[in-house]
């Protein structure tokens, strides 16, 4: 089997690629993440999903490289990561009573071939009305200043939700399981056939 390589250094992805059963490497692509001038939200979930897998290309040249890469989009504005309690708690004001739509890049390198494989996966979010104490309880509770909409979905997060639209709810959490299966099978990989309990 085509060694795996996640191009990620998040918890949250290797957990859930995890859940495939296959062993794979992780290792975390330099990359500059700043959107261009004039970036549509799909542009730049696509683009730094294909950068970060082409980062770790060269080292890895045998490798299966995943890409991934995700924003919230509000109001039609991206929302990223807020990195501090200030800034998630303005994100979740905002949000509150709105939708707030999910883009997901992600790129499924053979770096054997140079070929890839690209998608832009979309998962949307209908928030409950919420009072500021709640905001701050919940922020307090979970401190989700590294998750891209100041939401942890697999935790407590799912109490901010009234309402999910979409066919694979992984999109939330930065990792389509349902579209990277369909990637690997396509590159020779299926998990139904070569899971295995020795992950790494």
């Amino acid at each position: 089997m085509q060694p795996i390589l996640l191009a990620s250094s998040s918890i949250y992805r290797r957990e859930l690629l995890a859940r495939l059963g296959l062993a794979f490497e992780y290792a975390s692509p330099d990359i500059d993440e700043s959107p261009l001038a004039n970036e549509t939200p799909d542009e730049l979930v696509a683009r730094l999903s294909i950068a970060k897998a082409k980062a770790l290309s060269a080292k890895y040249s045998q490798h299966l490289i995943i890409g991934s890469d995700q924003v919230a989009v509000l109001n039609n504005r991206i929302t990223g990561k807020p990195h501090s309690y200030e800034r998630a708690f303005e994100q979740l004001r905002a949000a509150s009573g709105k939708k707030v739509i999910f883009k997901t890049g992600l790129c499924l390198l053979n770096a054997r071939t140079g070929k890839s494989q690209i998608s832009v996966e979309e998962f949307e979010v209908c928030f409950r009305e919420l009072k500021d104490e709640q905001i701050h309880h919940y922020l307090t509770y979970e401190q989700p200043y590294d998750c891209a909409g100041s939401f942890k979905c697999e935790g407590l997060g799912i109490a901010l939700f009234k309402e999910l639209k979409g066919n694979d709810p992984n999109i939330l959490i930065g990792l389509p399981l349902i579209r990277l299966v369909d990637m690997l099978t396509k590159a020779g990989i299926d998990p139904l056939l070569f899971a295995s309990k020795q992950t790494s």
